[in-house]
């Protein structure tokens, strides 16, 4: 019984996440911090992770997540740009991640590519896990340019 649970529970945690399609657009309903948030889609609601960037946190949670310097600033600055806005979502290898949420790179309405601004203004830091590696040297360089401005948390 236990295993036809999780079996089960598998199944449609896969076929939900498998609703998301690339290149759609989708509604912004609610910012959770800098490199989170969540998007509707009919009736569905998804957490969306932003691939290959960490931002800072913006709460404790549990013992080993600590709310950090920035995480604030991160969260409003995210918030300004998606709050009541639709976003384009694509992916890379894996689609999830071990918490459910969702692996996005993400594309704001006027083209800005939301994952490399985020680390090209500071309010976030390159944070790569294979296999999810397409724009690693984009975003590195990103972070580089805005240490040496002494943009976001570079200041």
């Amino acid at each position: 019984m236990k295993t036809q649970l999780i079996f089960l529970f598998t199944f449609l945690f896969f076929f939900a996440q498998a609703q998301l399609q690339e290149n759609t657009w989708y509604k912004v309903s609610k910012i959770t911090d800098g490199d989170t948030f969540y998007v509707t889609s009919s009736s569905d609601k998804y957490k969306i992770r932003l691939i290959g960037i960490d931002a800072p946190e913006t709460r404790n949670v549990g013992v080993k997540v600590r709310k950090e310097y920035f995480g604030t600033e991160a969260k409003i600055f995210v918030t300004q740009l998606l709050k009541n806005k639709k976003v384009k979502l694509t992916f890379d290898v894996q689609k999830t991640d071990r918490y459910g949420r969702v692996l996005a790179y993400v594309y704001l309405e006027n083209g800005i590519f939301l994952n490399q601004y985020l680390v090209e203004k500071g309010y976030a830091v390159v944070s790569t896990f294979p296999p999810n590696v397409k724009y690693v040297e984009k975003f590195t360089q990103a972070e580089r340019n805005a240490r040496k401005l002494k943009l976001g948390m570079w200041k």
